[in-house]
This record gives C-alpha cells, structure tokens and sequence, in this order.
C-alpha cells in the first residue's frame, strides 16, 4: 500500500517518523510489533528466523503516526539468505528515525547483543532498549541487566515488558513519542501495514509451516501466492498458492500422509483469512521442489525475497 499523499502536509503538532524494531532472532520483535498496534501483522512463532522481510505496522492517532519496521533477527550465518536477510535488516537502519533494541531476558547471546550494540553506534541514532520477556524472571535478575547494558550504550530509555502479555507495551509507545519530532502523516490512518494481499497470505501460510512442521522443514520452504480471484455469487474468497522446498522428501513431507498435513495448514490459513476478510475463503496448495533455492541469489530473488 502507498503513502496517502492527500494527507501527506504537515500538520501543527503532529508527530511522526519511521522506527525500527531490531535483535537478534526469536527475542519477540513481531509480537512486540503487534502489541503496540493491537492487531496481527507480522507472523509469530516459537522458531528463530521466522520473519524474512520487513514488515511495516503504522500506528495512528490523533495527532501521531509512528511507522514500526520489523526486521529479520540480526545473527551470524553462512547461508546465503540468512546473510541476505541480516542485510536487509540492517539496512533497514539507514532509513528510521529511531530504533526499539529488543533483548530477550530469558536467554542472553551477549556476542549477538555486542554486534547489534556496535552497529547501533556507527548509525548513532536515538535507541531504546526493551527487555522482553520479564514474566519469564524474577525482578531482582533485572537491575544488573540494566546496569550491564547502560555501561555500553546511551539508551534513550530502557523498558521492561512482556509483549506476549501486553505488559508493559504502551511505556515503550509513550518513549517513541517523546523522541519524534513534528512530521506528515505518511500514510492513510485506516492503514495498519504496508503489505499487499498477496504478501499477507504467503506469511500466513509460512507461519502455519514453522508452527506444524519440525527439523530444518520451515528453513526450507518459501511461499509465492499465485493468485487471489473474488466469487461475490458465493460470497468467497479463492486463493491460490504455491510452497517451494528444496528436495523432493520435503515435498513428501509438506504433504503428509494422506494429504493430511497440507490439509491442516490449509484449513488454519483459511481459517484466519475468514476472520481477517470476514468472508469465506477458499485456499488452493500445491507443492513443487526448486532444488537448493535457498543457496541461490537468483532463485531467492525469484521467489519475492528481497527487499
């Protein structure tokens, strides 16, 4: 979706600006991102590595829009769109006005945590720091936290949360306002994220793969939505979607036995589609291999996964 030019002049006092949410992988970034906006954006999953794209949630009120970007987990790998999706996750640093650095206090990777902290200070922008997950820890763990990370870095502010619960969620909103400046309002204020149908549908869809299906299976698999076609005689939505792995034995195994495995992704994705569409859906799979595509720049390309 576009930025809404007609209401692109800026208003007096009205504040605005780009945010990214950035760490390493599985701290919550998503689930934070769909707890400032209260509505579901960005797939969540127990799984590392989950979100491959940015996801941008806008969030508008009377007189802000703060326009939340979503990056991959930021890590170190030798795959080549592991590498590529650390790149667009920095990137996506060059173009924000500030930056929400979530940390996970249940499990700390300080040498992921020192990497971020070091990019963070060759951008030198305005960051605040979240420590997610604090109804996993008893309090008292989290002062040395604090104290560990204020040694490093000059945060703007450091907020504990617990973003699956909600706890905590509108402290961190409350920092973001306070360090956006007066700007335009970038988008319409019906419009809670930049992404297409079509995207929306492919993330459903992987989300439901890296909920169900286990081992190296989700890393493997990648979802291209062919198309969206509207039937208004029966009030239905049919899509049509195509999930790519990278052998033949996983095509066996997104299938399942019976075709019971596909059926259940299928009847979840249609599922929340109804919700989301408030009309029926009708959701078409097939399954075809695209040997190594993870391994292929040109494939990756070919498949939507680039920024």
């Amino acid at each position: 979706m576009e930025a809404d030019s007609q209401d692109s002049g800026r208003q007096v006092n009205f504040r605005s600006g780009y945010v990214a949410i950035i760490g390493a992988p599985n701290v919550g970034k998503s689930t934070l991102l769909n707890e400032l906006l209260g509505e579901k954006v960005a797939i969540t999953t127990p799984k590392p590595q989950t979100t491959r794209r940015q996801v941008r949630g806008i969030l508008t009120g009377n007189n802000f829009q703060v326009v939340f970007v979503d990056t991959p987990g930021i890590h170190s790998s030798q795959g080549l769109l592991n590498k590529m999706l650390v790149r667009w996750a920095t990137q996506a640093l060059d173009d924000v006005d500030a930056a929400l650095f979530v940390v996970d206090v249940t499990r700390r990777r300080r040498s992921r945590e020192f990497a971020i902290l070091e990019l963070l200070k060759r951008v030198r922008l305005p960051v605040i720091l979240v420590l997610n997950k604090i109804d996993r820890v008893a309090k008292e763990t989290l002062l040395p936290i604090i104290d560990e990370f204020r040694d490093m870095y000059h945060f703007e502010a450091v907020v504990p949360v617990s973003a699956r619960y909600g706890k905590g969620v509108n402290l961190v909103l409350d920092e973001v306002l306070r360090l956006l400046a007066e700007g335009p309002r970038f988008y319409d204020g019906a419009i809670i994220t930049d992404q297409t149908t079509e995207e929306i549908v492919t993330e459903l869809i992987r989300e439901k793969i890296f909920l169900l299906a286990e081992q190296e299976i989700p890393y493997s698999t990648a979802v291209v939505c062919d198309h969206i076609r509207s039937d208004p005689e029966k009030n239905r939505v049919d899509v049509f979607a195509v999930i790519f792995v990278e052998r033949a034995s996983q095509k066996g195994i997104i299938i399942g036995k019976g075709g019971r495995f596909i059926k259940k992704i299928r009847q979840l994705v249609e599922k929340e589609l109804k919700h989301l569409w408030g009309r029926r859906v009708r959701l078409t799979l097939w399954v075809k291999v695209l040997k190594n595509w993870s391994k292929d720049e040109k494939a990756i390309s070919r498949l939507g996964l680039t920024t």
